[in-house]
């Protein structure tokens, strides 16, 4: 098996890196560099696409004249067109193809989806963190996050979104609201999702601002609350009878691994680990359409100030 991964940024470093780990033979192939002849004489029997969102399609499109699955990064597209282009030209390709929402890995989301949600009204997804801090030696100005076409808060953490919708299933955006900042036209630096579903309403928020990163799941129901933060590592469900902490072991890493490993079972033809949470592309069509809408239907509602070299 020859997985390479196309893009070398920190994300395809990662992707390149565990699949060393996995024990799977592999190449780091930066896009700037990338050569489509060159690359249909390697013999890849899958590949990773961990490039800018705005490179997705030519490289889809290469899989599938080559027949060999892809896991592509998230998000799929910043535009609902250019996703339905995509899996248009992924076709049957996309049942052994993967997105990247690698969020579905992490215990909390397991432990929700074998949690009874029915009498849930209210959900509430949040994640922030200074921007600036993300990355040692990084420029929020030079990187892909800060240009209008395909840049942004909403595409960069995008995560929750799909755990609203793999969690409610039928959701659907109802208002966008975002802030932006004069040094960059197009780009939200906070954006509100208002979601509603039948007898549910839900928000997602996310923001490149906050100096305390953050990361929480809230659930109100009429028969238990949930009330995860991800970063402090506490989840907590309260079913009136007093709140029940629930401890859960957790490695940031081993969601990217369990991905791979997932990806892998596909290549090989081989079953899933868990197949109602593995983002398998012809599973998660509608959440990759649903992320583009939500940045199609962003309004810019105010400026946030500061300086982001």
């Amino acid at each position: 098996m020859f997985i390479p991964v196309i893009g070398a940024g920190s994300i395809g470093r990662r992707h390149f890196q565990n699949l060393h780990t996995l024990g799977v033979k592999t190449a780091l192939l930066p896009w700037r560099e990338f050569n489509a002849s060159v690359f249909r004489r390697l013999g890849a029997t899958g590949v990773v696409i961990a490039t800018e969102t705005q490179v997705r399609l030519e490289l889809v499109s290469l899989c599938a004249e080559l027949g060999i699955p892809f896991y592509c990064e998230k998000p799929l597209a910043y535009d609902p067109a250019t996703v339905d282009e995509i899996l248009n030209v992924a076709g049957p390709l996309a049942k052994r193809s993967m997105a990247g929402f690698m969020m579905r890995y992490h215990p909390a989301v397991k432990t929700l989806a074998e949690t009874d949600l029915s009498t849930v009204y209210d959900a509430s997804f949040g994640i922030g963190h200074d921007v600036r801090l993300w990355r040692k030696d990084w420029s929020f100005a030079g990187s892909y996050s800060a240009r209008a076409e395909g840049g942004g808060v909403l595409l960069d953490l995008c995560h929750e979104l799909d755990l609203a919708h793999l969690l409610f299933p039928g959701l659907a955006e109802v208002v966008v609201l975002s802030l932006g900042h004069d040094s960059f036209p197009g780009v939200d630096f906070a954006t509100r999702v208002a979601l509603a579903g039948q007898d549910v309403t839900a928000t997602v928020a996310m923001d490149y601002l906050s100096p305390v990163s953050f990361r929480r799941i809230t659930l109100r129901g009429t028969r238990l609350v949930v009330e995860f933060d991800l970063i402090a590592e506490r989840y907590q469900i309260d079913e009136g009878q007093g709140p029940g902490l629930i401890d859960m072991a957790f490695d940031r890493n081993e969601m990217f691994l369990a991905a791979m490993r997932d990806f892998l079972h596909l290549v090989a033809g081989e079953s899933l680990s868990d197949a109602r949470l593995a983002p398998r592309l012809d599973r998660v069509a509608d959440t990759c359409r649903a992320v583009a809408k939500a940045w199609q239907m962003r309004r810019f509602v105010g400026k946030v100030e500061g300086d982001y070299p």
